[in-house]
């Protein structure tokens, strides 16, 4: 079992930055690979950024080179800074845990509470 918890969303106005972190219990942490997603309102969830067990990263051609994914497996904590904010990436921010390396939501074991990320123009 792995709880995942994030935190780090906020208000912040367009072209500004944030790092989101999720922070997760137990000693399996290594073993699993991390996704981010988001869902916006009225939208569908949507993968955004993933990390490997050993620190491969993928992710959304609509934030690549925007949005960076990092994990520091000793404090069990996988983090995604994001700059060049917009409007559009507002969304509530989902972190999960999948034992496979994937950006589909249904290969996902865990999931956090999410937290909610709004961009102002």
């Amino acid at each position: 079992q792995v709880q995942l918890v994030e935190s780090g969303g906020g208000l912040v106005q367009a072209g500004g930055s944030l790092r989101l972190s999720c922070a997760a219990s137990g000693r399996t942490f290594i073993r699993y690979a991390m996704g981010w997603f988001r869902q916006a309102p009225g939208k569908e969830r949507e993968f955004v950024a993933g990390i490997n067990r050993i620190g491969g990263t993928y992710y959304a051609d609509s934030v690549k080179g925007r949005f960076t994914v990092s994990r520091d497996n000793g404090k069990n904590t996988v983090y995604l800074s994001m700059n060049s904010l917009t409007p559009e990436d507002t969304a509530v921010y989902y972190c999960a845990a999948a034992q496979i390396a994937t950006r589909t939501a249904g290969s996902y074991d865990y999931w956090g509470q999410g937290t909610q990320v709004t961009v102002s123009s």
